[in-house]
């Protein structure tokens, strides 16, 4: 098993379910509460972790209350957290989300200690990232630091997937470090200044290679995804399932990525065990508590690999 290291953001999760979003000064009665962990970097090291990956997670946390609960929480689930910033007089980012009826979301990040994960710390971690096979990253802490961090990885021969979420404009020196470009369609556009709509999602995808990327990942939500490289091209689609909640589908798909990549598998196995997760994740509530096992992954495809729609 091929070591993972995500480094990334971490949030804590206020989260209440609505039949409708709100309009501008309208206020709502909400249907549910609660509370959970999440973030980007957190939502994929966890997804990696439970799906059976050999992972080590480095965020940053605020020393205080809800800093301290993440680290309580991260111990227990067995997520190695040893190498991650805690800074004082900052608050541990949270995100407040709404879930709609019909499993939609709405989110509000306040990144809070993620903003102080920058560009010097890495430093004092590069051992980590050389030490690693594959680096996962995400967009919601400062891109620099990204940057920083896919040079570094680069340099020592550790393979980079980046997730570009949220969805913002690249540089073509950091794409050129990146092995496995994962977006969805909202991030292709935003990355590659085209419209699906004009040229296709093969078109848009070609155009990121075109960039220097080596491999990229176009996730489609309820039509599954794309995958294409210089040799080949894999389209997967997705499995039908009742949705009630978007919240970290496609961090779970990022996670299971990097997990399935770890063991080696092909890319046809590796497309078909993340949308397998990410089919799981929406038919639960939060982010981190809607994240399966690899046994529940294993368990779901051998029972419903006929529910795939083309």
């Amino acid at each position: 098993m091929k070591k993972i290291v995500v480094l990334g953001s971490s949030n804590t999760d206020l989260i209440t379910k609505v039949k409708n979003f709100p309009a501008p000064g309208e206020t709502i009665v909400g249907k549910e509460y609660m509370e959970a962990m999440g973030g980007k970097g957190a939502n994929q090291a966890m997804a990696a972790h439970r799906l059976g990956g050999e992972v080590q997670f480095i965020t940053c946390l605020g020393d205080d209350a809800n800093g301290k609960n993440a680290l309580a929480y991260y111990k227990k689930e067995g997520l190695n957290v040893s190498s991650s910033l805690i800074v004082n007089g900052v608050a541990s980012g949270t995100a407040i989300i709404m879930v709609d009826e019909h499993g939609e979301n709405s989110i509000i990040i306040t990144p809070g200690a993620n903003n102080k994960l920058n560009p010097t710390y890495l430093s004092s971690i590069e051992n980590i990232i050389k030490d690693a096979d594959l680096l996962v990253l995400q967009m919601e802490i400062p891109y620099e630091t990204v940057k920083e961090a896919c040079s570094l990885a680069k340099k020592n021969q550790t393979q980079v997937i980046l997730n570009v979420a949220p969805a913002r404009t690249i540089d073509e020196e950091l794409l050129n470090n990146v092995d496995i470009l994962v977006v969805n369609e909202t991030e292709a556009e935003t990355i590659s200044g085209k419209k699906i709509e004009n040229i296709g999602e093969e078109g848009v995808v070609n155009t990121l290679l075109d960039m220097g990327v080596d491999t990229v990942v176009l996730t489609l939500g309820e039509n599954g995804c794309f995958y294409k490289n210089r040799k080949e091209s894999i389209s997967f689609g997705a499995f039908e399932v009742h949705q009630i909640d978007t919240t970290a589908a496609g961090d779970t798909f990022c996670g299971a990525l990097a997990a399935e990549i770890a063991r080696g598998n092909s890319w046809k196995e590796v497309l078909k065990f993340a949308t397998a997760s990410s089919a799981i994740c929406v038919t639960r509530m939060g982010a981190q508590p809607s994240i399966p096992t690899e046994k529940e992954v294993r368990d779901f495809l051998s029972k419903n690999m006929d529910m795939v729609l083309k």
